[in-house]
């Protein structure tokens, strides 16, 4: 999905904030994408099949312990990403929207479906969230993410 989304903003000619002609600023969108594979990507997708997808395959709730150790995987990552990347930036890149923060919450409304709400007592990832969903459009936002955010009802 990294290489479709590189591709369409190069083909299309997208803003230049969604990735960056400027070097450094292209170079922290590349290293967050490569970095969020086995982070954010990678932790939040288990705690969703944890806490969803296997009890709704399997009819069966997984041990508590399961889900408390995979909640722990992803909050250390949501540690590094707020020191690492979005240190004191309104995002990953400095102070325009990119492709890093479109990836990297939506990597993070997975488990929010699952009903980990991974933004409330994270200030800084609660306003970087309020940022990123602005500048795409929160209708939008919302209309792309509909179908997960139901799915506990199935």
């Amino acid at each position: 999905s990294i290489a479709i989304l590189l591709y369409l903003v190069q083909k299309f000619k997208t803003p230049d904030h969604w990735y960056p002609s400027d070097l450094q600023k292209r170079a922290r969108v590349d290293e967050y994408l490569s970095w969020q594979h086995a982070n954010i990507r990678a932790k939040g997708s288990k705690l969703f099949i944890i806490k969803v997808l296997l009890p709704l395959l399997t009819g069966q709730p997984l041990p508590p312990e399961k889900l408390e150790f995979a909640t722990e995987e992803l909050n250390v990552a949501l540690k590094q990403f707020e020191e690492k990347f979005l240190q004191d930036k309104p995002f990953i890149a400095g102070s325009e929207v990119s492709l890093a923060d479109l990836v990297a919450l939506v990597e993070l409304m997975q488990p929010v479906c699952a009903g980990c709400d991974l933004f409330e007592e994270k200030p800084k990832l609660k306003e970087w969230r309020r940022r990123v969903e602005e500048a795409v459009g929160k209708q939008l936002f919302q209309e792309a993410h509909e179908e997960i955010m139901n799915i506990k009802n199935l």
